[in-house]
């Protein structure tokens, strides 16, 4: 009589799979089921985490308890998380990786055994961020920017590259009709692909691809070519390490291979079932919540402590619940819905919390919207965004291929431990801290911008806000431009035509690797509003950076089985790789001619892309505006050639006959998305895509790498180098250290970004990175970029606070600079804190509110720690980002409320000295003195004994390698 006997049925008929069934936890003792019934399913997966791992030591009887008395424990207690598996990309994940490289040197060093530094759970690596756009479209003549020693012979060597017409025979299928071919009946749209070049298409019968566009193939020998050192590394490191293993480049974006590839939703090993849950170094790793498996980005520093199995702790979160009603308007598309709902949850603060979707209109949404939802969780604060595994989720991975047995196990296994939502209205839904409401009817098409995603703008009103910005002051909105120059326009030749820039133009219009290639509706209404477009007569301006960087080969499948990729391959936005590109700053520089009217005229030029984010600067240093729209509107702006443009009153352009054109008469409608979404958008091209994956590719196949348990480091590269954080690795740790007269290194304001820390994108030519290497014979043309060199410590310390937008309240403008108070020297960050550390001088840093918001970055924290920083003292702290302090080793200190460095008088030029007591303790008091004599109180933001733990070790990475001793 049991509600629960169906589900008892379904298991009996596996009686080979085990689990943990915590409802049943102590028998009678613990009154379960009704608990259960009333936790928020992300925090039923906590729970379940802590009864598998409970070990006594990392994991304790009472963590449980006080999980499942979550109701009267949130906010109040630590728990341990044990994730089940981790998800690096290359970007930050060589650090990690370079990390346990030299933790295996240092434990043979200190009398251990190297072989036995191994992550202790399943670790993936995709191989995503190393691309850089040195050929699109418009931009083929451009020179690249290879780097290594034979970076001449590789331009000579690209440089006659063209893509030549072949047929592919089908490869023993049978009932094929023929060779692949562009003019093959059965292909949609066939006759007019073929009259383009450089296309990429898909045989219709097998879906076998034929021959990728030349941008392509050159972006792809240039990946390989600049990077060589640390694919070697990374193949070595996927020999020699357990637990580990590599998606090769050219496969995929972190998030995208982790939602297709990587999730199990339920992870099976030897018939033991448990839930699938993963901590990643790419924020957004969020995105797989949206297939109800709890993951979250953190950073590298705490994801090395991960795989080599210690938990992650974290305070028991609140979870607020958004209960979403209604059905989204027709013109609205899923990057509407992201980021109305990230204005609301951004002004619900849900900093620091769980959120976890509820209501009617979740069944509304597809796994595709919830996985654009979830990962725009980190752009409003919230450590994730959770959608419990639903009927929708199930034909979903239904649809992507999954086994039909192994749905029935993970469904009857789901419902057992009560991870497995009813969507029927008469079913109970959870409590939660809050309930936050949101109607999706409500919702109409926004752009976010100029400079911040949460700056929202309804399409409607974009050109007013935009002219309003031009008026408004200098500032996180603003520019300031004087009322009589903002109609200037100044005339520019390109390519034998002259064309007009004004302020508002659209210079870069970017469809990128990030949150919305998840989702085929929005990129399937993108290549059909180019469709209709082109033939209406519509054209871009050759001198927009266009681009299309698919998150996977998925994308491209369905994008050519469409037929669509032609349009958008004709307005420009040819696919130019598979990974972070444009979102990274890893675009190709604008034409000199239009770089040069731009600051002729102090033009407000524009970026348009369809990624998350658009910090000022992080396109390139000339483009001051840029705004976030879903893919179909990059295509409208980049079309229309300017944000400055009503679309209901306003033409994008003349088309055939010289008609005018608007945005509401080539816009697909919902019914003709989901006709092309149910033909292309199927189970075949997953399959397609896993098999792809699995079987890398010839240039990655063919890589060579050392076998040896020890990595030999090579002294003159300056790619990979063995970091000094285990310099002073001793068995037993120290109290911790007074700080004593510190001098301040920077003093910076409210919302510093990770951004401005951490290095990332080209690196400048006048910067201390760029002399290192110069001094190390390299030409510009080598450098590559920071992301590219994060193995080298000391190429990544010279970068840090080098951002051209870092504003140091002691220089007054922004620059990267600051001034050595010994000396009275204005220098680059790096010399004068170089000039610290020669001098024995410690050094702090004074900050605003939100110190380290954005994205998780290791580096922000493992870069001012190289720079001898001891300590922050800032208002408030991005939460991820002062874990990532404690981690690294360096205080994090808060001033207390209502108290910032203004209040107190400081002026930073003082020296400060900080004592510690010999014992730590949660959130406790410090004195700071001054050299001036002022005595003032702050607070250590210690938050639990792991973090104290870690301080006084001196960071989590010694911690982990005594282990080994």
């Amino acid at each position: 009589g049991s509600p629960y006997q169906p589900i008892i049925e379904a298991l009996r008929n596996y009686p080979q799979k085990r689990f943990y069934n915590v409802s049943r936890l102590g028998g009678t003792k613990y009154v379960l089921c009704l608990a259960l019934d009333t936790l928020p399913y992300s925090i039923r997966v906590l729970f379940e985490s802590s009864i598998r791992n409970c070990d006594g030591f990392l994991v304790k009887e009472t963590d449980a308890m006080n999980i499942l008395d979550w109701k009267t424990k949130q906010n109040n207690v630590e728990v341990p998380f044990c994730p089940a598996r981790v998800v690096l990309q290359d970007f930050t994940g060589i650090p990690a990786m370079v990390d346990f490289a030299a933790m295996r040197e240092a434990v043979r060093n200190a009398g251990g055994d190297p072989v036995k530094v191994n992550p202790a759970c399943p670790t993936d690596l995709t191989v995503d961020h190393s691309l850089q756009i040195d050929f699109s479209k418009c931009a083929i003549q451009n020179a690249p920017n290879p780097g290594g020693g034979e970076s001449q012979k590789l331009v000579a060597k690209l440089s006659p590259l063209k893509a030549q017409p072949r047929k592919l025979p089908c490869r023993g299928q049978t009932g094929c009709r023929g060779p692949c071919s562009a003019g093959e009946p059965g292909r949609a749209s066939a006759p007019f692909a073929a009259q383009i070049e450089n296309t990429p298409i898909l045989c219709p019968f097998h879906l076998q691809p034929v021959p990728e566009p030349e941008t392509v193939l050159k972006n792809q020998e240039m990946e390989f070519g600049r990077n060589r050192e640390r694919l070697q590394f990374f193949k070595w490191s996927s020999k020699v390490f357990k637990n580990v293993s590599i998606v090769p480049p050219e496969t995929g974006t972190a998030h995208q291979v982790n939602l297709e590839y990587l999730s199990r939703v339920v992870f099976e090993v030897k018939d033991f079932l448990y839930p699938d849950s993963v901590v990643g170094t790419d924020s957004h790793t969020t995105m797989v919540n949206g297939l109800g498996i709890l993951g979250w980005g953190v950073g590298g520093i705490e994801t090395e402590a991960v795989m080599l199995g210690m938990p992650v702790t974290l305070t028991l979160p609140e979870v607020v619940g958004c209960e979403l009603t209604g059905t989204a308007s027709t013109f609205a598309t899923s990057i509407d819905i992201v980021l109305s709902i990230t204005k609301h949850l951004r002004q619900a603060d849900v900093a620091g919390k769980f959120v976890e979707f509820f209501g009617s209109g979740v069944s509304h949404l597809s796994v595709a919207d919830r996985t654009t939802i979830a990962n725009m969780c980190p752009e409003y604060g919230a450590i994730l965004s959770f959608f419990p595994v639903d009927n929708v989720t199930l034909k979903h991975l239904k649809h992507t291929g999954f086994d039909e047995a192994k749905l029935e196990v993970m469904e009857a296994y789901l419902k057992a431990v009560k991870l497995f939502r009813n969507d029927e209205s008469s079913s109970r839904e959870p409590e939660y801290s809050q309930v936050v409401q949101i109607s999706l009817s409500s919702i109409i098409p926004y752009v976010s911008g100029p400079k911040r995603s949460q700056d929202r703008v309804a399409v409607s009103n974009m050109k007013s806000d935009f002219e309003a910005c031009l008026n408004e002051k200098a500032g996180v909105k603003g520019f300031q431009i004087a009322v009589e120059k903002q109609n200037d326009i100044v005339p520019v030749q390109y390519e034998g035509n002259e064309y007009k820039l004004s302020h508002g133009c659209v210079v870069i219009a970017a469809v990128i690797s990030c949150t919305n290639n998840c989702n085929p509706s929005v990129m399937l209404a993108a290549g059909l509003l180019a469709k209709k477009a082109v033939e209406a007569g519509l054209v871009v301006k050759p001198y927009i950076r266009t681009s299309l960087s698919p998150g996977s080969g998925m994308v491209t499948h369905y994008l050519s089985s469409s037929g669509v990729l032609p349009y958008l391959s004709k307005l420009g936005f040819e696919v130019v790789g598979y990974g972070c590109s444009t979102c990274v700053g890893n675009t190709a520089p604008l034409p000199e001619a239009i770089r040069n009217a731009i600051k002729q005229g102090d033009i407000i030029a524009c970026g348009v892309l369809s990624g998350t984010k658009n910090f000022e600067g992080r396109l390139c240093d000339c483009v001051r505006a840029n705004y976030l729209a879903s893919p179909p509107l990059v295509v409208a702006y980049a079309i229309a050639g300017t944000v400055r443009i009503d679309f209901e009153t306003e033409p994008l352009g003349t088309g055939f006959n010289g008609k005018s054109i608007y945005l509401r008469d080539i816009w697909p409608t919902r019914k003709e998305l989901h006709s092309v979404e149910e033909e292309c958008v199927i189970s075949s091209m997953f399959k397609e895509l896993k098999e792809k994956m699995e079987k890398g590719n010839k240039r990655w196949n063919s890589l060579e790498a050392p076998e040896s348990a020890l990595f030999p480091w090579d002294l003159k590269s300056t790619y990979i180098r063995c970091p000094s954080f285990f310099d002073k690795l001793a068995k037993e740790p120290v109290s911790p250290q007074p700080i004593e007269n510190a001098h301040v290194l920077l003093y910076l304001g409210d919302s510093v970004t990770t951004d401005h820390i951490s290095p990332a994108g080209s690196i400048a030519r006048s910067s201390a990175a760029a002399k290192y290497l110069t001094n190390k014979g390299l030409t510009p043309r080598e450098f590559n970029s920071y992301g590219a060199r994060r193995g080298n410590d000391a190429v990544m310390t010279r970068g840090t606070f080098a951002n051209i937008k870092l504003l140091n309240k002691f220089i007054g403008k922004p620059a990267p600079k600051t001034i050595h108070f010994p000396s009275g020297q204005t220098l680059d960050v790096f010399e004068a804190a170089e000039l610290y550390q020669k001098e024995g001088i410690p050094v702090i840093i004074l900050a605003g509110k939100k110190y380290g918001l954005g994205s998780s970055r290791d580096w922000a924290a493992k870069g001012p720690f190289l720079l001898g920083v001891k300590a922050v003292l800032a208002e408030s702290y991005e939460k991820v980002h002062k874990s990532q302090l404690t981690g690294i080793g360096i205080a994090p200190l808060q001033f207390l409320p209502g108290e910032n460095p203004n209040t107190l008088g400081l002026t930073g030029r003082e020296k400060f000295s900080i004592l510690f007591p010999p014992e730590l303790s949660p959130r406790m008091t410090l004195d700071v003195k001054t050299s001036t004599g002022k005595v003032f109180s702050v607070i250590a933001l210690f938050e639990n004994d792991m973090e104290m733990t870690l301080y006084k070790y001196g960071g989590s990475l010694n911690f982990v390698a005594r282990r080994f001793l």
